[in-house]
């Protein structure tokens, strides 16, 4: 069976090869060995070599971004939270996802792959590739928002009023 296309965009031409970081929290792996799936088809097929970190969960993919920022044209953040009994989902779902908004707002070009979920068949139907391919669809987000600031990266340096 094919993969479902994640994104109606077209991925755009890039005038170079992007370093890409895929930040992975793999705490429930067989949802996140299938996002990882996904990102690398797009990758493989647009030609784009990646390195991949993994951290202890979700709250650390924001940090682990930011303290690599300086080595990567972009990111994707990997990683799955399943409801609980408690408050801990609500936490980390909201401050996993601030800190990358964050980051984003700082120039940082992020595909958000992590998964909110309120059980586990929801994970698996969000990462497989065959069903929502949220991991291939991180990987063309991060893409597009590369082209993004690439393309508007020469108009910012002719105005010192704006920056990227």
């Amino acid at each position: 069976m094919k993969s479902k296309t994640p994104s109606s965009l077209k991925i755009p031409a890039l005038s170079f090869t992007p370093k890409i970081l895929i930040v992975i929290a793999p705490y429930y792996s067989e949802v996140t060995d299938m996002l990882l799936s996904g990102a690398k088809t797009v990758f493989d097929t647009e030609k784009i070599k990646f390195d991949t970190v993994l951290v202890p969960g979700a709250l650390e993919i924001p940090t682990a971004i930011n303290l690599t920022s300086n080595h990567f044209d972009g990111f994707v953040a990997l990683g799955c939270i399943i409801r609980g009994e408690t408050s801990h989902y609500e936490i980390v779902s909201n401050e996993s996802s601030n800190a990358l908004t964050l980051l984003g707002l700082q120039k940082l070009c992020i595909g958000n792959g992590i998964l909110a979920v309120e059980n586990y068949s929801q994970a698996i139907t969000r990462a497989d590739p065959k069903e929502q391919n949220k991991g291939g669809y991180a990987a063309e987000a991060v893409l597009h928002l590369i082209a993004i600031k690439s393309k508007f990266k020469t108009y910012f340096k002719k105005s010192p009023k704006h920056e990227i």
